[in-house]
């Protein structure tokens, strides 16, 4: 990294001149998410606050972690990262998260919230260890202070004798509208009255703060006292010095309150207010739509490039949501991600059996399997990687007690360019693991709302069961995916193609990718539906026939659905080739996802190349011709 960065520069600066630069950085942001896509409402509201804290810490030395990237554009731009920062999430350059090996400026890597708190505490006693004196700043989200890390970090800060200064951005969500009393506290304290009223006192305090005041501050927080700029609540109870609100816009109000807090030895949780979207009019108004985006129109926030493409979720969501209105027993369950994952129809329509119960992935599925056992059909909609979070609970709580809960994983396999951190390579290894669990992974759009149709309301589910799917769209209406909802057999794989050279055993997303390379060499191509349990009959079948076996499968490759077949083949005396195209041993970078598939090998030419090499065959590459 050459380049300057320009946190050292900064209080150089006026306050007109940092709310020009304010101003600069807000137009890089809208203009480069705009064409690389990314999450754009978030970081807009942070921009201030970046510079008030950069002002008066000194990234250098101090520690600053930021609770994943969502709002950690300007933290990139102002540690070195400007010149570079038109590469954000392309193939080779900068990662939309956190991440240590891009800059020594990112103290954490982080994708998932939650993680920044727990991460500081042990820094911190790291430190002590090695006599170490820095401050330890975290900037968390309002959405991540109620994840369950966030509150088990807060809960033992006191206990640790921690000093951490945690900076709460409050913007009254994380990707949605938050949810849960810790949040409705929080919202209370942001828009009670008497806030309204002794705003004005809070400015004048802060400014005897910063004229030398700083000593009756002190006396303030020592006895207690519920001052203009201290109340009784829960983060005071758990030990910490609160303070707040405080205006999330004003640099001068954070910088006079981060220099006095900067020089007190203890534990302060600063609740600062930021408006998600800030200085761009279509993301303040919905800030929801540009929490995350594809290509827009930075004038206008008009999708580029729209089409009659219906996404794997966008299916989901009306699939579940016209079932849903056929059984009443059916209930969504969603981990704040509402509109990620297709459900916002079924909220609308069935608010009594659609619950958010906020970034709390292992609750929702302890929660899943409450309602499970209590005759309800329970659907947890939730990403892949996130749903990592759970295994714990999918093991114990869902999978030994043999509940029939469904697990919608949204995003399984290559995300793209949100890259490694929600890349879904592994529910396949782990979910395949553990007893009593079925998994499922459709071949397309029909295939997810047929296999949600045969499930809940023609066969029901005896046992806990996943369907993954992948971030992928086709070109087809979903009235036309409704109207053509059936029964299938879920546990029967199909035969797409007939050959005889060979056959490809392909799941989920991998079946259309396979199909021209098994019309290519005589193959006979399946599409295995059913990941867990295989499908002995016909794997019997393929075994007595056919000497060459390649399976195909957008996951990782070590006890991945390959690996079954595989272990299968051993236990029969099998005695013909096996091969496993699938994501070796390793975490993909950022990129497209065609571009990143293409790297993995999961696409047409790399199964071709696999079958190419079991057939003897010399391949282009294979003489450094690409």
């Amino acid at each position: 990294m050459n380049e300057s960065p320009l946190f050292r520069r900064l209080k150089d600066y006026t306050y007109p001149q940092l709310a020009m630069l304010a101003e600069e950085i807000r137009e890089t942001i809208t203009s480069v998410v705009a064409t690389n896509t990314g999450h754009l409402a978030s970081n807009l509201g942070t921009v201030e606050l970046t510079l008030a804290l950069y002002r008066v810490f000194d990234p250098d030395r101090d520690i600053i972690i930021w609770d994943t990237g969502h709002q950690a554009y300007t933290h990139k731009i102002l540690t070195g990262r400007y010149g570079s920062f038109r590469s954000l999430r392309k193939k080779g350059g900068l990662s939309g998260f956190l991440k240590v090996s891009e800059s020594p400026y990112d103290r954490f890597g982080a994708g998932h919230v939650g993680t920044a708190l727990p991460a500081a505490l042990g820094m911190e006693k790291s430190d002590e260890l090695f006599r170490i004196s820095r401050n330890i700043i975290v900037v968390a989200g309002d959405g991540a202070i109620t994840s369950g890390m966030a509150l088990e970090a807060l809960n033992q800060m006191k206990d640790l004798g921690s000093k951490i200064k945690v900076i709460m951005n409050d913007n009254g969500m994380s990707i949605g509208k938050n949810v849960g009393s810790l949040s409705s506290a929080m919202a209370e304290m942001r828009l009670n009255p008497f806030y309204r009223e002794i705003k004005g006192d809070l400015k004048n305090t802060l400014e005897t703060m910063r004229l030398g005041g700083l000593e009756q501050f002190l006396s303030k927080i020592k006895s207690g006292l519920k001052a203009t700029i201290l109340g009784g609540n829960v983060f005071e109870d758990m030990g910490l010095n609160y303070i707040g609100p405080v205006g999330g816009h004003d640099i001068q109000e954070m910088e006079t309150l981060f220099n006095a807090i900067k020089e007190i030895d203890e534990p302060f949780f600063v609740h600062v207010v930021t408006k998600k979207g800030k200085g761009l009019e279509y993301a303040e108004k919905n800030p929801t739509r540009f929490h995350s985006v594809g290509k827009i129109d930075p004038e206008s926030g008009e999708k580029l490039f729209d089409s009659a493409e219906v996404s794997y979720s966008d299916v989901f969501g009306r699939t579940l949501t016209e079932l849903a209105s056929l059984d009443p027993s059916i209930v969504a369950i969603t981990a704040a991600m509402p509109d990620g994952t297709g459900l916002s129809g079924f909220m609308e329509k069935f608010p009594a059996r659609f619950y958010d119960l906020g970034i709390t992935e292992q609750l929702c599925t302890t929660f899943a399997a409450g309602m499970a056992i209590s005759h309800s059909k329970p659907v947890f909609a939730v990403y892949s990687t996130f749903l990592q979070r759970a295994f714990d609970q999918l093991a114990h709580d869902v999978a030994l007690q043999d509940l029939p809960v469904l697990f919608a994983i949204d995003r399984a396999g290559i995300v793209g360019q949100d890259g490694p951190t929600h890349n879904g390579i592994f529910d396949i290894a782990f979910l395949s693991m553990l007893p009593n669990m079925r998994v499922l992974s459709p071949s397309s759009v029909q295939e997810l709302s047929n296999m949600l149709y045969t499930l809940l309301l023609k066969k029901g589910m005896e046992h806990p069961t996943a369907i993954r799917y992948p971030r992928e769209a086709e070109i087809i209406s979903l009235e036309e995916v409704l109207s053509s909802m059936k029964e299938i057999d879920l546990w029967k794989w199909e035969e797409i193609m007939h050959g005889e050279g060979g056959t490809i055993l392909a799941t989920g997303s991998m079946v259309s990718r396979s199909y021209e390379v098994a019309l290519k060499y005589g193959y006979s191509l399946y599409n295995c539906r059913s990941i867990k349990p295989l499908d002995e009959s016909t794997l019997e079948y393929i075994f007595g026939k056919y000497d060459t076996i390649v399976c195909v499968e957008e996951g990782i490759k070590r006890g991945g659905f390959g690996s079954s077949i595989a272990l299968e083949a051993i236990e029969r005396g099998y005695t013909g080739k096996i091969d496993i195209v699938a994501i070796d041993d390793c975490f993909s970078p950022h990129g497209t996802r065609d571009e990143i598939l293409s790297e993995l090998g999961l696409d047409a030419r790399g199964i071709e190349k696999t079958i190419s090499k079991l057939r003897g065959e010399k391949n282009a590459s294979d003489y450094g011709i690409r």
